[in-house]
């Protein structure tokens, strides 16, 4: 299959559903809802949803009313961004070829957009207009999923430790929970959603889980890669800023090669599955080999 092109196709599904999700950028008061925008529709490649989305396909469930949920897994993923990209976190100048949002619109502003941008998540999660047609019992373990990736168990903890680890010997273990919680948790709990809402069996579950899980590791794995050889062009944001944060990588651990065989690990995944997994597949590829 075309991979580029199953994802252009579910990007502008996912991006006409963010515009109905997101108020507009007039909306009072203004400046909140501009630096929300600014930064959602960045150009994203909207991997976490696309992967709810492939994932219920590969369980063989319609997907049209899981397009909400969808959409809050990237008004999740775009509020970490901000916050990552805050001087007081990672101090980051540009993220997708452009100047981050607190350098457009100030730390204050910045901040509180990622606040409504995360409240949002699950204004919209919680909205029975908009998901009527998903069982509440589904629902609210979708809603936890989401929940315990973004929390304090998920990305708010990896985040944490990788704070604490900066310019500090840290052990493998240390760091591969750091990618795991602070990257790969929304990604599994996008798998996981999908799966959910599919209402897939046992079986499938678990190879899901361990199939979002592994894209997960793989996603950071490649993105630690990307920070010592890609370019800053095509990467849109600084490069070697690990390095220059003293941070312990993938790379300063097991070298390129080895890395790149970590990450390639996603791909035996989903042997169990037909023709419906295809999408999850290529994306698996799209991760590893993909340069920004």
């Amino acid at each position: 299959m075309d991979i580029k092109a199953y994802l252009a196709r579910k990007k502008d599904i996912i991006d006409k559903t963010l515009e109905k999700l997101v108020p507009p950028a007039k909306t009072f008061p203004p400046v909140i809802h501009e630096a929300m925008r600014y930064s959602l529709f960045a150009g994203g490649k909207r991997v976490r949803p696309v992967l709810a989305i492939a994932a219920a396909e590969a369980a063989g469930a319609a997907t049209a009313d899981l397009l909400p949920v969808a959409g809050a897994l990237e008004l999740i993923h775009t509020y970490s961004l901000i916050h990552d990209d805050l001087p007081a976190m990672d101090d980051d100048d540009l993220r997708r070829g452009r100047p981050t949002c607190h350098k457009t619109y100030g730390e204050a502003v910045a901040i509180l957009a990622g606040d409504g941008l995360l409240t949002m998540a699950f204004e919209v999660l919680s909205d029975p207009r908009r998901l009527k047609c998903i069982q509440a019992r589904t629902l609210v373990s979708m809603i936890r999923e989401i929940a315990v990736a973004s929390g304090v168990f998920g990305m708010v903890g990896g985040q944490v430790v990788d704070i604490q680890s900066e310019n500090r010997e840290i052990d493998f273990p240390t760091l591969e929970y750091i990618h795991t919680h602070k990257t790969g948790a929304l990604i599994r709990a996008s798998v996981r959603v999908g799966a959910l809402y599919a209402k897939a069996g046992k079986r499938q579950f678990a190879a899901l889980t361990r199939y979002g899980e592994m894209a997960g590791l793989a996603f950071q794995i490649v993105d630690d890669i990307l920070d010592v050889t890609g370019k800053q062009e095509e990467l849109g944001k600084d490069i070697g800023s690990d390095l220059e944060k003293g941070k312990k990588t993938f790379p300063s651990f097991l070298g390129l090669e080895e890395s790149r065989r970590r990450a390639e690990e996603v791909l035996d995944a989903l042997k169990g599955f037909g023709r419906k997994a295809d999408p999850l597949r290529e994306l698996a590829r799209f991760i590893i080999n993909r340069v920004n």
